[in-house]
């Protein structure tokens, strides 16, 4: 059922258990160190002398060198710093600079500036900068948030040799208390501390710190890791988006109303991102196949710069229709079902305290006080037991069962036509998997 079990017939790639290393976290590299080092910098300006499709829509995104302000880009010191790095329009990196030294504030956005325009600094320029990234750094007592730690780690690898102990002392505290003394212990303890939205904060971190101190913070809670991609394509809503710039599919959530087309672009980045970070892992292999539709290709100004900045058209994909359509992870009490690989399909969801059915173009939130008979998928069944204990089933050879709406982390009594009664475990989320239960004949199952 779960996909790190079944995913493809592959030989499966598994992180190792190892611990991150004891000695000091040091950045080792030179300008550019984020996410622009020379094998990545290089394919982008290939892309650009080809004049591939991203390269254009990046190019036409950006404002003329003779326009005033930032021509209406929405995070215009990350984009113009990329396209000054990848063309080498001085007119854009200094488009980046007045930018970082007038109205800028977004932190992250002054780090990727520092970092990627060095060579277009005044001195005088470089010191103004480097002290808003260090108060920048210095941060505020409640910004512990995936976002938050984020830019002050890329503002500590971009700072670390320009300004003594301030970065170094950041990225220690980050690891080694953050990571490894709050996040790494809380994943593995099945708590939801990485939302889906904080998902391409996450890898920005993630290559921030593997790039340029070789520290690899996924050696610290692999399980999550090897399950977190595969999670992520499966619990995207079937039917896509259109949005005016590019189709979109919209990831799983409870907020009524229309779509963060924002939040959905930055859902397709982090997929980029997670394929960059570890090419040869199955999920990216089939993430890549995911992220080839032309479709979804980002073309608005928001968007362009993440699609050109992270996609690879040159690393083949597998096909995600090889991914089951049953994601279960008792870890975290998430359930995801698909009726098939479809824009059609019927899709299930029970995550974070909420069960929703997507059926005819629109997801639903389920009342499991009135929810009726089970749901019936091409690979599993959805039981709802939140008010019945008793249910009559007919199960393929193949089909998985749930009872959802249970009490979490409950043991109860299962008894099955015919068989033996036997003890199973609702997880975190209130769900129940049944695997001993007879198939081919309808059979009654009772819990208590």
């Amino acid at each position: 059922m779960r996909a790190n079990l079944t995913l493809l017939a592959l030989a499966p790639t598994v992180l190792l258990q190892a611990q991150i290393s004891d000695d000091p976290v040091a950045v080792f590299t030179e300008h550019p160190r984020l996410f622009l080092r020379p094998e990545r910098l290089k394919l982008l300006r290939r892309e650009r002398e080809r004049a591939s499709l991203r390269w254009r829509q990046f190019e036409t995104a950006m404002p003329g060198a003779a326009a005033p302000g930032d021509g209406g880009i929405p995070e215009p010191g990350f984009a113009a710093a990329l396209f000054y790095q990848v063309s080498g329009d001085q007119a854009m990196g200094r488009r980046a600079l007045r930018w970082a030294l007038g109205e800028g504030r977004d932190l992250r956005q002054l780090a990727l500036v520092f970092d990627w325009c060095q060579d277009l600094m005044t001195e005088a320029q470089r010191k103004e900068l480097a002290s808003r990234l260090q108060a920048g750094i210095a941060g505020t007592p409640s910004g512990e948030s995936i976002a938050a730690v984020r830019g002050r780690v890329l503002a500590a690898v971009a700072l670390y040799d320009h300004v003594p102990r301030e970065p170094e002392r950041e990225l220690e505290r980050v690891v080694r208390s953050w990571w490894l003394g709050r996040m790494a212990p809380a994943l593995k303890a099945g708590s939801s501390v990485v939302p889906r939205a904080d998902a391409y904060a996450l890898y920005e971190i993630l290559h921030a710190l593997r790039d340029s101190t070789n520290v690899d913070l996924r050696e610290a809670c692999p399980a999550f890791f090897k399950d977190f991609p595969i999670e992520h394509l499966m619990s995207y809503y079937p039917a896509p988006y259109p949005a005016p710039e590019n189709d979109y599919y919209i990831g799983a959530t409870s907020k009524p109303g229309d779509p963060d087309l924002r939040q959905a672009a930055l859902s397709r980045a982090a997929e980029l991102a997670m394929v960059t970070y570890d090419t040869n892992a199955p999920s990216s292999q089939v993430l890549q196949g995911w992220l080839t539709h032309d479709l979804f290709l980002m073309r608005g100004r928001f968007g362009i710069p993440y699609e050109f900045l992270w996609a690879n058209p040159y690393q083949p994909g597998l096909s995600y229709y090889h991914v089951p359509l049953v994601y279960y992870n008792p870890e975290f009490g998430r359930l995801f079902i698909r009726s098939n690989w479809d824009e059609t399909a019927v899709w299930f969801g029970a995550f974070d305290g909420v069960i929703q059915l997507f059926q005819d173009g629109r997801a639903t939130l389920l009342n499991l006080r009135i929810a009726g008979p089970p749901l019936g998928l091409e690979e599993a069944l959805v039981c709802f037991g939140h008010e019945t204990r008793k249910f009559q089933v007919t199960l393929d050879d193949e089909q998985a069962v749930f009872v959802v709406g249970l009490e979490p982390r409950h043991t109860y009594a299962v008894e099955v036509d015919d068989e033996e009664m036997f003890e199973a475990a609702s997880d975190s989320g209130g769900i129940l998997a049944l695997t001993e239960i007879p198939r081919g004949r309808p059979i009654g199952v009772r819990l208590r």
